[in-house]
């Protein structure tokens, strides 16, 4: 049965997930609210939404409520929205951050209508104009702390998450930010300073750009990402992004270490150690 489904924040992981739900006749209607008037505009000249609403109207009368803003934003925003909804809308994130979510509704009496959850999909783009179909087709969808939400709820944002093309798995809090600060938080991180680094010492722009082969383009692609939704999921994961940022940069020094000792097999054996990665990744 389709459903009226309301997107808060309608950039590429909110857009996304419009385009396809419409695709498959899971969504009815999309309601769309965004900060940015022009975002809103956006999306209903792509066709990602139906039509735009205040927050107040647009939740009220929805059967899912999509919070796909920063993690900063939706933590905000989470205990009105539970304060607005009827009983039986079922409300779901999309962020990278779980645990400060879901500590913020802990003791709300709407607590088991939210399904704390987050699709490992996305690129360096941003806006409605990044949104395209097939962002979330054979990706992974975590769902965190599913005991704690109604199994109706659960159900239905299963099915969501079905109709995305997505395999879920489910996941404790801690855990998802722990696992995503070694696998997701730290590439970003290394990303954005690799870009400073390139921007601080090469001072003439077309060197940079004729000379960027693969290997640049494809590690400094994520510095691209927008900072208005990683500088809050760095801040409300510092707790494991961190550590796990010592533990590179011990490495890295490692790195500088043999190359600055001329040492060849201890390098050769860092590089064939670093090489192991790829059995993790193929599968």
């Amino acid at each position: 049965m389709s459903k009226n489904i309301t997107i808060i924040g309608l950039g590429l992981i909110g857009g996304s997930i419009a385009l396809d739900l419409k695709k498959v006749g899971f969504a009815k209607q999309i309601t769309g609210v965004d900060q940015s008037k022009e975002h809103e505009n956006e999306a209903l000249e792509l066709g990602i939404t139906d039509k735009i609403e205040s927050l107040e109207n647009a939740v009220m009368f929805a059967d899912i409520v999509i919070l796909a803003t920063p993690v900063n934003v939706s933590i905000a925003l989470l205990p009105k929205i539970l304060d607005l909804i009827n009983p039986n809308t079922v409300v779901m994130d999309v962020g990278s951050t779980k645990t400060s979510i879901i500590e913020a509704i802990k003791d709300h009496p709407k607590r088991k209508s939210f399904v704390p959850t987050h699709p490992m999909a996305g690129t360096e783009y941003s806006g409605p104009s990044a949104a395209f179909h097939g962002l979330f087709k054979d990706r992974v969808g975590i769902i965190c702390n599913s005991e704690e939400s109604s199994p109706t709820a659960v159900q239905l944002i299963s099915e969501l998450y079905f109709h995305l093309g997505s395999r879920l798995i489910l996941m404790n809090a801690e855990s998802h930010d722990e696992h995503v600060g070694y696998v997701s938080h730290l590439s970003h991180a290394i990303s954005y300073a690799l870009a400073v680094t390139v921007l601080e010492k090469e001072q003439n722009d077309a060197a940079i750009f004729n000379l960027a082969a693969g290997g640049f383009s494809s590690t400094a692609r994520l510095a691209k990402s927008s900072v208005d939704m990683w500088l809050p999921i760095f801040e409300e994961n510092s707790k494991y992004v961190l550590p796990i940022l010592d533990l590179y940069l011990e490495n890295l020094n490692k790195f500088k270490s043999y190359l600055e000792n001329k040492d060849s097999q201890k390098l050769f054996d860092f590089i064939k150690t670093a090489n192991a990665i790829k059995d993790k990744l193929q599968k």
